[in-house]
């Protein structure tokens, strides 16, 4: 079962310096049939205008994924990071106990960026802080894997049963992907256009997949794709 989030029915709020689109409630945006899916709890799609960002403010007990598509972001938290994340890098933050951080967007361009939020297997961690890159050379006509429970070999670690993969296609590419048969999984589209399974997909599209052993990808243009594999 494939059902479709389609770009232009996610939530959307515009405050001028950011532009966000919601696949599932956050905010001022509810829709009590868009909660979540499994342990994906916030997918929003935002575009922050250059030098614009967002002051200091606390999270706890979540994993906090920020995957930046173009642009960069400043960050500093209350653990002592402070970095600039550039696009085609991923920031994991363990919210755990509590943490406050800050964000900006670069001062000359604007920053686009998927900021992620995933419920962890465990309340009351310690924070904690990693970020990664994943040039698009490494991600192009596979699947790269960019977080998981275990980390390693790059990828950054999850407290929770997710991989998050990525991949990068050209037009004409087919990229499959093999679900064992008690996962499930969630496609996000973050460029291009694409069918899974026959269905069509574009730029800003999500797609939850449950009692799917086998998906069929095939690239209508350039495309960029994140997959989240979960329990």
């Amino acid at each position: 079962m494939i059902t479709v989030r389609a770009a232009n029915d996610r939530g959307h709020a515009n405050f001028g310096w950011l532009d966000s689109y919601h696949s599932f409630s956050f905010g001022q945006y509810y829709d009590p049939n868009h909660m979540g899916f499994r342990a994906l709890r916030v997918i929003n799609e935002d575009w922050i205008a250059p030098g614009q960002g967002f002051p200091t403010h606390p999270h706890r007990d979540m994993e906090i994924l920020t995957y930046v598509l173009s642009g960069s972001l400043s960050h500093r938290d209350s653990m002592g990071n402070s970095a600039t994340v550039k696009a085609n890098e991923l920031q994991r933050m363990t919210a755990g106990t509590g943490v406050t951080h800050s964000e900006y967007s670069d001062a000359e361009q604007e920053t686009h960026l998927l900021q992620i939020w995933i419920l962890p297997d465990t309340n009351g961690l310690t924070p904690s802080y990693e970020e990664a890159q994943f040039p698009i050379a490494t991600r192009q006509g596979n699947w790269r894997l960019l977080s998981s429970r275990q980390g390693g070999e790059g990828a950054v670690m999850l407290h929770q049963d997710v991989n998050l993969y990525a991949t990068a296609l050209t037009a004409g590419d087919q990229q499959p992907f093999s679900l064992r048969s008690n996962r499930h999984a969630w496609l996000q589209v973050t460029q291009g256009k694409i069918s899974l399974n026959g269905l069509s997909l574009e730029a800003g599209d999500g797609a939850a997949i449950s009692q799917e052993t086998q998906l069929d990808i095939q690239a209508h243009s350039d495309a960029e794709l994140l997959l989240f594999d979960l329990a």
